[in-house]
């Protein structure tokens, strides 16, 4: 029987059934680790790789981020809920795992996503079509991405990292634009006081002029100190003020306090939250994470509502491998109101899970993967690979970065860091 036949009989054939759900955890190292607002002081990813196998013998590829066994444990509780499923089914999936009408019992929205990515992947490799398909199709195939551009301890074995300054940062930035072409680049802020993230961030304007630039201090700001830092680059070219303060009220007195579009990937991450951003006009540009809004159909399905609005739109990174960047740039390739080039991480990692080595950014943009379903297939000895460092090395050492202990307090001395300290 030819190839074309096979397919044919694919498509005639019955429903497929889940008959198998896998979960593994693995730990992949960055080139150095990367210094948050909030106290993570991280060089290695941990995410874990779902495995969804139907009796026809396919499997669709997710992948869920930072819970670690934890994650393996909750995933594998529903794999009761799961077997027999038609992977096709994927507004019943939703339903039986987040439970829209009884979220504050089953708050499983990243478990669901990861399902989620899984059976888009099975129902394209059945379908012979890509994921972004199964949403309306792709309008544009090259996926616009910003570089993003942490402070970073120094890597004690290849001494790679160590960037606290303004000149250490916008070299790190060059060498970024060289290597990927990024034409926006993205500060992740709040670690150091926030007049020196207004100095490197002038900086990066003054080296890049023709370039977008963003500045994102995971919430660490208070509404006043946010003010004051967006009136003091507001002259520069700026994309959006991400996330300067914490929560949707705090989020709307800014906006209603600056002149600069506001964003957000944190109080905005469900359509509830968003009604009450579009009634409030609270936020300006939506981050949607394919992770946090519990699946690829639920980030396009807000885009959607984005577009109908006219809010702004973007794509989101929660630190993902090449199975969550692939649901990206499925992301990414469907909206049609996709109006800022997206987050990544990715060109952090040392490594993948997936078949090929990691996804090549070239002029920087990330090309949709033409293959059925995602478009990526696993690596088996790159898992077994990053399964056994998950085992050496354990979680995230949340909380331990050695330069900000109690960076939880409330005292500014004690809530930033000194930049004359030094990487570490």
């Amino acid at each position: 029987m030819s190839d074309s036949e096979l397919e044919h009989k694919r498509r005639l054939a019955p429903p497929s059934q889940i008959v198998d759900v896998r979960a593994t955890t693995v730990a992949v190292p960055l080139e150095a680790p990367l210094r948050h607002a909030n106290g993570f002081h991280w060089g290695r990813f941990v995410r874990t790789i779902v495995e969804v196998e139907t009796d026809d013998g396919l499997v669709g590829l997710g992948e869920l981020g930072g819970g670690g066994s934890s994650a393996e444990a909750a995933i594998l509780g529903l794999k009761p809920y799961l077997l027999s499923h038609d992977p096709l089914q994927l507004e019943q999936l939703r339903w039986k795992i987040m439970n829209p009408v009884a979220s504050l019992y089953n708050n499983r929205a990243q478990l669901h996503a990861a399902l989620e990515f899984a059976c888009l992947d099975l129902a394209g490799q059945r379908l012979g079509v890509r994921a972004c398909d199964l949403l309306g199709g792709a309008v544009r195939e090259q996926i616009p991405f910003a570089s993003y551009l942490f402070y970073r301890s120094r890597n004690a074995l290849s001494g790679a990292g160590g960037e606290t300054g303004a000149e250490q940062i916008v070299d790190h930035a060059r060498g970024l634009s060289a290597q990927y072409g990024f034409r926006t680049h993205k500060l992740k802020g709040g670690v150091f006081p926030p007049d020196h993230d207004i100095e490197v961030y002038r900086a990066l304007a003054a080296a890049f002029p023709g370039s977008r630039l963003r500045l994102d201090p995971n919430s660490a700001w208070s509404v006043e100190e946010s003010v004051r830092v967006a009136r003091a680059i507001e002259d520069l070219n700026n994309d959006y003020l991400e996330d300067f303060t914490f929560g949707l009220e705090g989020m709307r007195r800014l906006r209603s306090l600056v002149r600069t579009p506001t964003s957000t990937n944190t109080v905005v991450i469900n359509l509830e939250q968003l009604a009450a951003c579009i009634r409030l006009e609270a936020v300006d540009v939506i981050l949607l994470d394919t992770t946090f809004w519990g699946g690829l159909r639920q980030a396009y399905k807000a885009g959607q509502v984005l577009e109908t609005f006219q809010w702004g739109a973007s794509v989101h990174s929660s630190g993902e491998l090449g199975i969550q960047l692939s649901t990206m740039l499925h992301l990414g390739a469907a909206l049609p109101n996709l109006s800022f080039a997206a987050d990544a991480h990715y060109h952090h990692l040392q490594g993948d899970v997936i078949q090929g080595g990691k996804l090549e950014c070239k002029d920087g943009c990330f090309t949709l993967p033409s293959g059925p379903g995602l478009g990526v297939t696993l690596d088996r000895d790159k898992v077994a690979q990053y399964a056994e460092n998950y085992f050496e090395l354990g979680g995230y050492p949340y909380d331990r970065d050695p330069q900000r202990p109690g960076w939880y307090a409330i005292m500014p001395e004690t809530r930033f860091a000194d930049p004359k300290a030094g990487g570490g």
